[in-house]
C-alpha cells in the first residue's frame, strides 16, 4: 500500500494472495506486469499464483531483504521502508 501512494502509476494494484481465486485470476488477466511479494522462502503467494497458471514477472522475498520473520507481529516502520525501497529498485530495474 505504501508503494501505491508513493509511486502512482508504477504500482496499480495490490491483491493479497489470500483473496478468492477468482479475484487473483481477474487481477492477473489485466496486469501488464506481476510482482509477487512473499514474506519468506515458503513462497506461499508465488505458489498460489502458479496454481492458477500464472508466472510472475518479478518475485521478492521479504526475509531476503533483511526483514525478520515475525509471524503475526505488526511490521516496524523501518522494515516497511526497507522493503518498499527494495521493491521500488526492482520495479525500476535497478536490481534483480
Amino acid at each position: 500500500m505504501v508503494l501505491l501512494r508513493a509511486s502512482p502509476g508504477l504500482v496499480e494494484a495490490c491483491v493479497p494472495a489470500d483473496r478468492p481465486q477468482v479475484l487473483l485470476e481477474e487481477a492477473a488477466r489485466y496486469a501488464e506486469r506481476i510482482l509477487v511479494l512473499d514474506g519468506c522462502s515458503d513462497a506461499c503467494a508465488l505458489r498460489k499464483l502458479q496454481g492458477i497458471g500464472v508466472e510472475p514477472d518479478l518475485h521478492i522475498i521479504a526475509t531476503e531483504c533483511g526483514i525478520a520473520k515475525g509471524g503475526m507481529a505488526e511490521p516496524q516502520f523501518d522494515e516497511i521502508e526497507r522493503l518498499a525501497g527494495a521493491l521500488l529498485a526492482v520495479l525500476r530495474g535497478e536490481r534483480e
